[in-house]
């Protein structure tokens, strides 16, 4: 398997590690049974692919084997803006029949944590991930590893998040408390219960508040600024 080397955000940063570390926990907490989890968000540039990234970090530095799968055949920035590779092939390569799965994935600097690029912009990324052999694809992962966590589209742009969300054991809402507006959100929410799928929870990005850095309010999770995810560098 070929080897990269990933580029994290926040990563160094031990305020910001702590609060990744207080979502892996979160996560460990749905139950042993979720796996395969869906990130998604309302808008563009709401941290979604930076929480992406350093929660998978965590949970492999745990001993847990992890995937993550670039679902954002769109508009992916995983390669551009977090690593230096060149000429990868990934998710829309292996869904058409390009390449083998085999070739799609890499291994990362970090153990137990591999990665499957978006690859290639598709002229049909519905109807690819719509195909049974996605499905097949996320049941053979859930086989391999303890956690498959794939970063989607914004559901509020595209429909594709709703159609991975349906074929997931649940799904994680990332929100900028700064941008993002209720209505946006309650109808990304509407749009998730709607294709069926099981939401865990939301994480609420670049927050302002002072005082208290973490706190747990129902299934929302909070991160101050300036501790976890209150940076203005997430993607």
């Amino acid at each position: 398997m070929e080897k990269i080397r990933l580029k994290l955000l926040d990563s160094g940063n031990f305020l910001m590690e702590e609060a990744y570390k207080a979502l892996r926990t979160n996560l460990q907490f749905c139950g042993k049974d979720i796996k395969t989890v869906a990130i998604t968000s309302c808008d563009e540039n709401e941290g979604k692919t930076t929480i992406v990234l350093n929660l998978s970090k965590e949970l492999s530095q745990l001993g847990k084997k992890v995937l993550v799968v670039d679902a954002d055949m769109r508009k992916s920035v995983v390669v551009g803006r977090n690593t230096s590779a060149a000429n990868v092939t990934g998710l829309s390569e292996f869904l058409s029949g390009m390449e083998k799965v085999e070739n799609s994935i890499y291994a990362t600097q970090y153990d137990n944590f591999q990665i499957m690029f978006a690859g290639k912009y598709p002229p049909n990324p519905v109807e690819l991930l719509s195909d049974p052999y996605f499905s097949q694809f996320l049941q053979m992962a859930r086989d391999t590893y303890d956690y498959v966590i794939i970063d989607t589209p914004p559901l509020g742009r595209v429909i594709d998040a709703a159609v991975i969300a349906s074929i997931c054991d649940g799904t994680i809402l990332v929100m900028d408390e700064g941008r993002t507006r209720i209505r946006e959100a309650q109808e990304v929410v509407g749009q998730l219960k709607k294709s069926g799928g099981k939401i865990l929870g939301v994480v609420k990005n670049k927050t302002r508040r002072t005082g208290k850095a973490y706190a747990r309010k129902g299934n929302r999770y909070g991160y101050g600024y300036g501790y976890g995810y209150g940076n203005k560098r997430s993607t």
